[in-house]
């Protein structure tokens, strides 16, 4: 948010200079994201008056007579749009000759015939604003004419503070000024206030009916489009130029001035927060409005600027009053024969429409001044995607009780145009304001960890504007209605440290309270930090990938589509959320530098399948690793990428299997040949192998790549010490034939059933197939290391072996001889 120095000044006389105020507003968590020095125009620049304006036949160009005071009557020929049909009286800057802008020096030059003396100057050609679209133009008696410019239009700081999405309060020259002013313990000027209203005022206004409901649901309750609406008029008011001192706030603000009306209604805005809508009174159709959600459906509402939005029974609309066949908002619900959308103002709180908007010629006016419904307002900003300064602030959360106050004081400046007020306001709804919190003392100062009286707590508070009652050591705090983000005590302590000042809390180590409903809450947390410490242990780097994917990337990997749709995706290949890891890990691989020689990489994340959210672990291996040596028909990457989970399970203490996946059961995007279930501490949890061809070309991946995606946590195993044994161990080797597609773990868990406790350690060390093997079927031999709490003899160890072996015939298969 950008404003000018001075004006914080005015309403904080004790502001210190820029250099103290920076830190002091880092101190409330309102750090300045820069300052810019604007200076004052150079003394060359002169206010002069346009005696005449006429347009110079056979060109674009104006001839403009000007008064330039002691200067004498001089002349001029711009080219500016607006110098066109200028009235006179009209007041302009003037660059007079030998006065420098940069690097340029103007003089006296001929144009078109005319002897041009000087230049009409712009905003941005005198660095005062980004508006480069025609002259600086000013009331008539803005000055004498001769005047110089930089005597009105002084030098100043331009602070652009960066506020946090929580403190809607501080986005106007007022709210900041608050702050600043509670944090000094210092008096706060308040703004001018308008001519308050007496009595009734011209408009009639209908709101939604509190309570009323959606039709054919009666049990649901709506959300109101507004709960607080002001409106007032002001007739006869002269719209030109705006004046000077309004002129030079608005392009310190960083916004570009309209005309008199509309600037009015943007420099409230600033100064006090309160966003705001002007409307021709011309256009308010029997001197009625209507607001509320779903007045309108399938229709379209043209703009200001022209564009045409297509609205829902969801947006908030401002219509005139040619909807005379309805009383109010609640009865417009049922309403099947709607107008035309000639009759939108606008739509609430985010854009006027061109129906209704100021004109060149607009005398008369209407002022609008509302609390809207921050949650229906955003939700129609993102859809149209419309984000203005009032959205800015309306989405964030605006004073509800703020209206009246800012449609006073835009009825006071634009009387000041020459308007006459109407004395009276339209008021319907009622502010709905903060509720009373209460404040313990004690766990105040526990939880900030410092000493801090109760009564200093209160007179904290009640500097930021609370109103506080004292009950011993209970405070009970009702928040003012522009702090929005007060709604739990926690706020309040928050609220008391910040103008303490977070440098005076004393450095303690916290007391930490576990609650026994918490205890072990951490365990998830801590199996997935060891997790992945031990991946990246392997040589694996981590990524974090979007969440988001698209049909066509599910397409690609041959995952499932996403089930849960993004009504605003930020692209067109994020429309969804992912099923599955390894599509992201396969993007990120092929998107790795040209000559990269090794990709190991992970992600721990969260994915989507129906019918919930589950956690994964992915891992995808590219590179000399992959590519290694194939023996046998067995691919060598295959067993080396099978070696790093082996290292993986060793390094967490898990027992590791797996089995081959075959026909069916392979998943989509593995080749069929070379796929595993890895089955963790004996539970199966997920899948590994290598990605089939076709998923590697779409991706443009060449070469051997692997993949694993499990489910998280990973099953764990209940943990038991035993001292280790004293004894040597037992060794015997058996060389099981069986058909070629049993697998290994198959194998395993039989021989594991029959050896009983003595069995330690089971490992295969050859595979064989061919002669004098049956064709058909292979060869397994495996190493079985028996131990006991003495010596084995052959006496105890020959009957386990003879026991396997009856139970390997018993399935069909044979024992190898030699």
């Amino acid at each position: 948010m950008k404003l000018p120095y001075s004006w914080l000044k005015e309403l904080v006389p004790a502001l210190p200079p820029v250099a103290d105020l920076e830190p002091l507003l880092a101190s409330l968590g309102l750090p300045l994201e820069g300052t810019e020095d604007v200076p004052a125009p150079p003394e060359g620049v002169l206010l002069v008056t346009v005696t005449q304006a006429t347009p110079i036949e056979g060109t674009q160009l104006t001839r403009l007579e000007l008064d330039t005071g002691a200067n004498g009557p001089k002349t001029i020929a711009s080219g500016a749009p607006n110098a066109v049909n200028l009235p006179a009286g009209t007041m302009l800057a003037l660059v007079t000759p030998g006065t420098k802008l940069g690097d340029v020096e103007y003089g006296v030059r001929s144009l078109q015939g005319v002897e041009s003396w000087g230049m009409a100057a712009s905003a941005k050609e005198l660095s005062l604003g980004e508006s480069a679209a025609g002259l600086m133009l000013f009331p008539p008696h803005t000055a004498a004419p001769g005047t110089p410019m930089h005597t009105l239009w002084a030098s100043d700081t331009v602070l652009d503070v960066e506020v946090t999405p929580n403190r809607a309060d501080v986005l106007s020259v007022l709210g900041l000024a608050r702050d600043v002013a509670a944090a000094l313990n210092t008096p706060l000027v308040q703004p001018p206030a308008g001519p308050a209203a007496h009595g009734a005022g011209e408009i009639e206004v209908s709101l939604p009916t509190i309570g009323s409901v959606i039709p054919n649901d009666p049990t649901q309750k709506i959300r109101l489009g507004s709960d607080y609406f002001v409106a007032r008029t002001v007739n006869g008011v002269q719209n030109g130029p705006s004046p000077l001192w309004l002129q030079r706030r608005l392009m310190l603000c960083g916004s570009r001035t309209v005309s008199a009306i509309v600037d009015v209604s943007n420099y409230v805005m600033f100064e006090l927060g309160q966003p705001t809508a002007l409307y021709d009174r011309r256009d308010v159709v029997n001197d009625r409005i209507l607001v509320g959600r779903g007045l309108r459906t399938g229709e379209t509402v043209t703009d200001l600027l022209g564009t045409t939005h297509t609205v829902t029974d969801q947006d908030v609309l401002i219509l005139d009053g040619r909807e005379t066949g309805v009383s109010n908002v609640a009865d417009a619900f049922a309403r099947t024969d709607a107008q035309p959308n000639e009759g939108v103002l606008g739509i609430a709180g985010i854009v006027g429409a061109k129906h209704g908007s100021v004109q060149p010629d607009t005398q008369d006016v209407v002022i609008e001044a509302a609390h809207f419904d921050a949650v229906l307002l955003r939700r129609t900003s993102t859809r149209l995607g419309l984000k203005t300064d009032a959205v800015y602030r309306y989405e964030r959360g605006t004073d509800p009780t703020l209206p009246p106050r800012a449609a006073d004081r835009i009825a006071g400046l634009l009387g000041e145009l020459g308007g006459q007020i109407h004395p009276g306001a339209t008021v319907a709804g009622t502010p709905t304001l903060p509720a009373a919190l209460t404040l313990d003392a004690d766990a105040a100062r526990k939880l900030l960890g410092m000493q801090i009286e109760t009564s200093e707590m209160a007179a904290l508070l009640t500097r930021l504007g609370c109103t506080v009652t004292a009950s011993g050591e209970h405070l009970n705090v009702t928040p003012p209605p522009w702090r929005v983000d007060m709604n739990v005590p926690e706020d309040l302590i928050e609220e008391v440290a910040r103008l303490h000042g977070y440098a005076n809390l004393p450095e303690t180590l916290p007391t930490l309270r576990v609650h026994p409903d918490n205890a072990g809450a951490e365990a998830s947390s801590r199996e997935r930090r060891e997790l992945k410490r031990a991946v990246a242990g392997l040589g694996f780097q981590e990524v974090v990938t979007y969440t988001f994917t698209s049909d066509e990337e599910a397409a690609q990997a041959r995952s499932e589509r996403p089930n849960v749709r993004l009504k605003n995706p930020l692209t067109a290949d994020r429309t969804g959320l992912r099923t599955a890891l390894y599509p992201s890990l396969l993007k990120t691989a092929a998107s790795q530098p040209a000559g990269t020689e090794k990709v190991l990489l992970f992600e721990v994340g969260h994915i989507f399948p129906a019918p919930g959210e589950t956690e994964r672990l992915g891992l995808l291996m590219r590179g000399p690793l992959a590519q290694a040596n194939h023996a046998q028909g067995v691919a060598g990457g295959y067993a080396a990428f099978r070696g790093l989970l082996e290292a993986l399970a060793g390094t967490l203490g898990a027992a590791l299997e797996i089995r081959q996946l075959r026909g069916s059961d392979v998943p989509a995007a593995l080749h069929p040949g070379i796929a595993g279930e890895l089955v963790w501490n004996g539970t199966s949890a997920g899948w590994l192998g290598a990605v089939h061809p076709e998923v590697a070309a779409a991706f443009g991946l060449k070469g051997d790549t692997y993949l694993l995606e499990a489910a998280l946590p990973l099953p764990g195993r209940p943990w038991a010490f035993r001292d280790p044994s004293r004894a040597p161990a037992a060794w015997r080797d058996l060389a099981i034939i069986a058909p070629a597609q049993v697998g290994y773990g198959q194998m395993a868990a039989l021989l594991r059933q029959e050896a009983g406790p003595l069995l330690e350690t089971l490992e295969p060390f050859d595979i064989y197939s061919g002669a004098p093997i049956p064709e058909g079927q292979r060869s397994v031999a495996v190493r079985l290391i028996f131990r006991g709490e003495k010596t084995l003899s052959d006496a105890e160890v020959d009957p386990i072996m003879d026991r396997l072996m009856t139970a390997i015939r018993g399935q069909g298969w044979n024992i190898r001889e030699k």
